[in-house]
C-alpha cells in the first residue's frame, strides 16, 4: 500500500501525525476461561438491549413528554410562544443527553464485548439508531394512514 493512504497516515498525505501510530501489543490478551467469556457475552447482549431500548425513547417517549410540558407552559402563562420553546428547547438538550449517554453506552459494549473474546472495533450505535428510526417511521405512518389518518373518512358509512 502506498505511504500517503489515508488509514496509514491518521488521514493526513504528508506523514503520520504525531500519537496517531497503530497499537502493537506485545502479547496478545489474556482471554480468560470460558465461563467468564459466557458472562461477559451475556453481559454485552444486556448492554446492547438497553442501549436499544435507551435509543427508541428518542423516537416516542422522550419528544411526547416535552410536548406535555410545553402544553401545561402554555396553560399555566397563557403563552403558545413561550409552551413552544420549553418544548423545543427541552427535546434538543435531552436529545443532546441522551446521544451523550448511548455513545457512552456503545464504548462501553465494545469493551465488554472485547472482554468476551470477540475482537470488536466499531461500535454499534449508529446501526441502533438507524434501525430504531426505521421502525419508529413505519410505526408512526401506520398509526397516520391506518388508524388515524384518512383510513375512516375513506370508509363506507
Amino acid at each position: 500500500m502506498a505511504r500517503n493512504d489515508p488509514t496509514d497516515t491518521g488521514g493526513l498525505f504528508i506523514g503520520r501525525r504525531p500519537g496517531t501510530a497503530r497499537v502493537h501489543y506485545a502479547a496478545d490478551p489474556d482471554p480468560g476461561t470460558g465461563k467468564r467469556q459466557r458472562i461477559d457475552r451475556l453481559l454485552a447482549a444486556f448492554v446492547l438491549v438497553v442501549e436499544t431500548l435507551v435509543c427508541l425513547t428518542l423516537w416516542g417517549p422522550q419528544p411526547v413528554a416535552w410536548l406535555w410540558v410545553g402544553s401545561q407552559v402554555n396553560y399555566h402563562t397563557g403563552s403558545v410562544s413561550f409552551g413552544i420553546l420549553v418544548a423545543f428547547v427541552g427535546m434538543i438538550a435531552t436529545l443532546m443527553l441522551t446521544l451523550a449517554l448511548l455513545v457512552r453506552l456503545d464504548g462501553i459494549w465494545k469493551v465488554i464485548r472485547r472482554a468476551g473474546g470477540i475482537d470488536q472495533r466499531d461500535g454499534v450505535l449508529s446501526r441502533i439508531f438507524m434501525v430504531t428510526a426505521i421502525v419508529a417511521a413505519l410505526a408512526f405512518g401506520f398509526w397516520f394512514l391506518i388508524i388515524e389518518g384518512p383510513g375512516p373518512t375513506l370508509a363506507p358509512k
